[in-house]
């Protein structure tokens, strides 16, 4: 099994965006144009997620995915806002590869069984967004890591899974966007826990943080914005550095 890079958009209003801890959020520039550079640099799929779309009630930016859709070949990972059958089939109608879905799931469980059955485990991602509460403990957060909702993320994990979820993507809230590193203890813990792939999202600043996320914490996936955004390495050397460590990557 190949170990996949995943640039992560995250967009408001239609322009790409980054924050920290889900604050702060800043404009970086066209989603589009990203997309297109991530998928030169051998990005293995991407992830837009629109972070204004759940805080407030805004929907889905249908065109700003059809413009970065139009960029690239890669598959791509659409969340944000996506709250019925209906929202999840006008993404895939602009494009998308699979949706994500994590403050809708939490309020209506079943949309994830919905979703699975209409168009199938592998297009229906659930993201999880944790924040450590205790020793080997994690509360599950919505709306872009703003709510708790007292649900135990292990539980929570093992419950989407169930529900039909084909793949998690897990963000650590106490060290998204700070680059010292994964929620490694984290996310090994949802990997223990679920059988289906785990992405890893959530601190990623130097190379050795991907690494130790796809080897000691046994992700299937890392997922990172902060570093490809503002160039600090291309994708290409994430690769590079990970191949030369013997982990296999395309």
């Amino acid at each position: 099994m190949y170990k996949r890079i995943i640039p992560c958009l995250d967009t408001r209003w239609g322009k790409l965006v980054k924050g920290v801890h889900f604050k702060d959020v800043k404009d970086v520039g066209d989603p589009a144009e990203f997309a297109k550079r991530y998928e030169e640099q051998g990005a293995d799929e991407l992830v837009f997620l629109d972070i204004a779309a759940t805080p407030e009630g805004k929907p889905t930016l249908i065109e700003a995915v059809r413009r970065a859709t139009g960029q690239i070949s890669i598959p791509l990972t659409v969340g944000g806002g996506i709250r019925s059958v209906g929202d999840a089939r006008a993404i895939f109608d602009a494009g998308a590869s699979k949706v994500s879905v994590n403050t809708a799931a939490v309020k209506n469980p079943n949309l994830l069984l919905e979703l699975s059955r209409e168009f199938g485990k592998r297009r229906v991602v659930s993201a999880i967004d944790g924040k450590r509460v205790g020793k080997n403990k994690w509360e599950v957060y919505t709306s872009g890591g703003t709510k708790p909702t007292g649900l135990d993320m292990i539980e929570w994990a093992k419950r989407v899974e169930s529900l039909g979820a084909g793949e998690i993507l897990y963000t650590g809230i106490n060290t998204d966007g700070t680059r010292e590193g994964y929620d490694l203890e984290g996310t090994r813990a949802v990997v223990e826990a679920v059988g289906v792939p785990v992405i890893a999202s959530g601190g990623a600043g130097k190379l050795e943080h991907i690494y130790d996320v796809l080897t000691i914490a046994g992700a299937d996936a890392a997922l990172a914005a902060s570093i490809f955004h503002f160039g600090t390495y291309t994708v290409r050397q994430v690769k590079d550095y990970l191949r030369e460590r013997g982990v296999e990557v395309r």
